[in-house]
């Protein structure tokens, strides 16, 4: 009897390729199909083999680069055989995650992944592949800054059901990040020349991959939109600034990522780079060194370098942007050889069109001090700040946001994305240049008690259709469903064609300094024009 069932099995496992190939070809709704045989895609450096999900095939954790540390990105190694793609590949090393915030990692639900810095690996879904259709291409660059996040941190990332619903290509990536995507080593030799910006470079390489080998999974590479939001919109920009990404990309969307406005200089830059080998008691001629240290070390001293540097800016009186220096884009004379605001760089990208955007909130949930304060002690901290103009400043808040009731909704406004989304777009929206759309987000969570409402991060899974995947940021209700079908498909169709227009939303026209025109997207999307210029003026954006 033993022996029967043991040959039964054998003979079942030889016969599982071949009803593998069949359900290729007829996917069977809600399984997974995975196998030997199952979605095999050639690209330029080796086969692949993925699964499929709902219909949809899936590669995940394909090398799209390889990098020594501080090093310029090259090509993948080519391998034989096929490539089993089926789970995430490494995330870049960053700070350990030791606490979390409760009500927020609820909210949130992150995976941080495994790390190893040979990161550089993308995703894929995409609906048909190897069938000579040319789908619009959507490469989505993670949040967290400059120095942390990866693909696979938040559920809303997964591209599954975007790809199906508007029959797009998504790709997300991994990339070098902190210290060891943002060093500027050349002062210390040649080799070291791109350092400075080599998180972009893999940017630009995991640009150029999908370049040469996306059509094989369904894509156009002449049809490439990259978006990101929070720092991943900071990327978008810093590659519409970038000669080097210039025509491996046709549209850009920027979400709640408007805050790079200045590259660093790169005599700041240097400055990092040698207090950091004063830090490990190196001298400029032991630089590579800093190939062999652990991440840890590494990464501790870039922080001492950083805090050390800051100090020596403000002491001289420089200005330092933000919540104090930190790795990120500098200006190199080559990847980026000008600051946004110069008029070379904008004609860069001067034939790209752009999508740009906020939310209503954005950091101001995470600060827990006035969600149930009363309106007395709310217009008492409001005359801290607005003094004398504190009736005309809640007179603007009730122009720009009529449905204003709670006294809270007063103080939980973000000045800083918004005010930095009308300058990235008053920059783009000059005649002769490609359209810029601009949008605001201000749908208001239900879900433990509203306290989320408009924050940073809650329109993803609206964009991604993925209202499901995130019950814990949406509350899973009907009315996140409604506005998730419409903002998607408006993404879907600005990826597609350049326009956002969709079904179930007003006309939207494009923005110009004039008319201040954005949609708004809630409950009820309607479109304004300049809604909230008296507000940002009164604030001081």
């Amino acid at each position: 009897m033993k022996k029967t069932v043991f040959l039964f099995l054998l003979i079942a496992m030889q016969q599982q390729p071949n009803t593998a190939i069949g359900q290729i070809n007829n996917p069977v709704n809600g399984a997974v199909i995975a196998g030997a045989e199952t979605a095999i895609v050639q690209t330029a450096y080796g086969k692949v083999k993925g699964y499929i999900h709902n219909g949809i095939f899936t590669y995940k954790g394909i090398p799209y680069a390889q990098a020594a540390r501080f090093m310029m990105p090259e090509k993948p190694a080519s391998w034989s055989g096929i490539r089993s793609s089926l789970t995430y590949g490494p995330v870049c090393p960053t700070d350990l995650t030791t606490i979390v915030n409760d009500e927020f990692e609820f909210v949130f639900q992150h995976n941080w992944g495994y790390s190893n810095e040979n990161c550089q690996s993308l995703n894929i879904w995409t609906s048909k592949i190897n069938d000579g259709k040319k789908r619009p291409v959507m490469v989505w660059l993670h949040g967290g800054g400059f120095t942390a996040g990866s693909s696979v941190e938040l559920p809303s990332y997964d591209g599954e059901n975007i790809a199906r619903k508007g029959d797009v290509v998504l790709v997300s990536l991994n990339h070098r990040l902190n210290i060891l995507g943002f060093l500027d080593l050349s002062a210390y030799g040649e080799k070291y020349k791109s350092s400075a910006n080599a998180g972009l470079l893999d940017l630009v390489a995991a640009l150029q991959w999908v370049k040469q080998n996306i059509d094989q999974f369904g894509g156009d590479p002449d049809n490439v939109t990259i978006f990101g939001q929070s720092g991943g919109g900071a990327k978008v920009s810093s590659l519409m600034n970038a000669p080097a990404a210039k025509g491996l990309f046709q549209k850009a969307i920027v979400e709640s990522g408007s805050y790079l406005n200045k590259f660093a200089e790169k005599s700041v830059a240097q400055q990092i780079s040698a207090a950091l080998l004063q830090e490990l008691g190196l001298q400029p001629s032991q630089v590579d060194s800093l190939q062999k240290i652990s991440y840890d070390v590494l990464n501790a001293a870039g922080k001492a370098a950083l805090k050390k540097v800051e100090g020596v800016l403000r002491a001289a009186g420089k200005p330092i942007a933000g919540f104090g220096l930190s790795w990120g884009p500098s200006l190199d004379g080559s990847l980026l050889p000008y600051q946004p605001d110069e008029a070379a760089a904008v004609a860069i990208s001067n034939n790209i069109p752009l999508l740009v955007g906020s939310t209503k909130n954005e950091f101001a949930p995470f600060i827990p001090g006035t969600r149930n304060i009363i309106m007395d002690k709310a217009t008492i901290q409001l005359e801290k700040k607005y003094a004398g103009k504190t009736a005309d400043y809640l007179s603007a808040v009730l122009k720009a946001y009529p449905a204003t009731t709670k006294p809270s909704d007063y103080l939980d406004l973000d000045f800083t994305f918004r005010a930095g989304t009308v300058r990235q777009a008053n920059q783009k929206a000059i005649p002769g240049a490609a359209a810029v759309y601009m949008y605001m987000f201000t749908w208001q969570s239900p879900v433990n008690e509203g306290i989320y409402k408009a924050m940073h991060c809650m329109e993803l899974p609206f964009v991604f259709n993925n209202i499901a995947r995130c019950e814990e940021m949406t509350g899973g209700g009907k009315e996140a469903y409604v506005l998730a079908d419409k903002m998607s498909q408006s993404w879907i169709n600005f990826a597609r064609s350049g326009n956002p227009a969709a079904p179930g939303l007003p006309a939207w026209p494009a923005y110009t300094k004039e008319n201040g025109s954005l949609m708004i997207f809630d409950n009820k999307c309607e479109v304004k024009s300049n809604h909230d210029k008296e507000l940002l003026a009164l604030s001081g954006n």
